[in-house]
């Protein structure tokens, strides 16, 4: 098995970005989620789930202290990283509540312009960092932006099986992975405890809950109107709690990751 697709996303819900090379970090990939949009008035987080049009959103590191942002129909704007005296924002990502800095008004006319709604920009200093829900994680693991966990696995065998029940191919991007297996059988990482790719060890602990993203195309931000993937996986993959699809990942250790490295499952 290896690790055959590497995956960031700057900006939580918008565009995915392949990586031939990442440097894994106490917050799982490095620039991975350390950026937001939220409702201008509440403060709450804004996803694909309800503008769909994020998919289109591109924010791409520069260097270690500024983005691009590129949408279409828009020019490009790039956003520095705010300094630590920037005017800070409360926001709300799911039940968990912060106080960030924001981007500034550019960055929210902005986007508030390509949203067609009052919307802000705010970024997640390391320092900021959430700490992981705790029946699954210690005290100090912790995570950017993320649903919840700071690296998400999915088999690129279970894709395609997925794929041939639907009868077309999908993109892996819909399912918004970090981490892409290949050699291994449809639904392994379903039993898989600890694996090690290169020199990372990491805790498998749990299931991933899928929402309504995976219906959304990743390049044209429409919704698949036969609502697939998730009518399929409603099928097979759904229990009690919720409708399942790849695993939650913890790094036990920082260090870099490549495409192509080799995976082993220890546990």
């Amino acid at each position: 098995m290896h690790l055959s697709a590497l995956y960031r996303y700057p900006l939580k819900s918008g565009a995915g970005e392949r990586l031939d090379q990442g440097w894994c970090g106490p917050l799982g990939l490095h620039g991975d989620r350390r950026w937001m949009a939220v409702d201008a008035a509440s403060g709450r987080f804004l996803t694909q789930r309800a503008l769909p049009r994020m998919a289109l959103l591109q924010l791409r590191w520069q260097d270690e202290r500024a983005v691009r942002l590129t949408a279409p129909g828009m020019p490009e704007l790039e956003v520095e990283v705010p300094e630590p005296s920037a005017p800070l924002r409360g926001t709300f990502i799911w039940r968990e509540a912060l106080r960030v800095p924001d981007c500034g008004d550019r960055a929210a006319e902005w986007l508030s312009r390509f949203l067609g709604r009052e919307t802000r920009l705010v970024y997640l200093p390391e320092s900021e960092a959430i700490q992981i829900d705790r029946e699954f994680a210690a005290d100090g693991e912790r995570t950017a932006f993320t649903d919840g966990f700071p690296f998400l696995l999915i088999g690129q065998s279970s894709l395609d099986d997925l794929c041939v029940r639907i009868g077309r191919p999908l993109e892996m991007l819909r399912f918004r992975p970090s981490l892409v297996v290949a050699g291994s059988a449809p639904y392994a990482e379903d039993s898989w405890k600890r694996i090690r790719i290169g020199t990372i060890d990491f805790r498998v602990v749990k299931p991933c809950s899928r929402c309504a993203i995976p219906t959304i195309d990743p390049s044209s931000a429409e919704r698949s109107p036969d609502q697939e993937p998730l009518a399929t996986l409603l099928r097979y993959r759904r229990d009690k709690d919720g409708v399942f699809f790849g695993q939650n990942l913890i790094a036990e250790s920082t260090g870099t990751l490549d495409e192509g490295m080799p995976v082993e499952v220890l546990e």
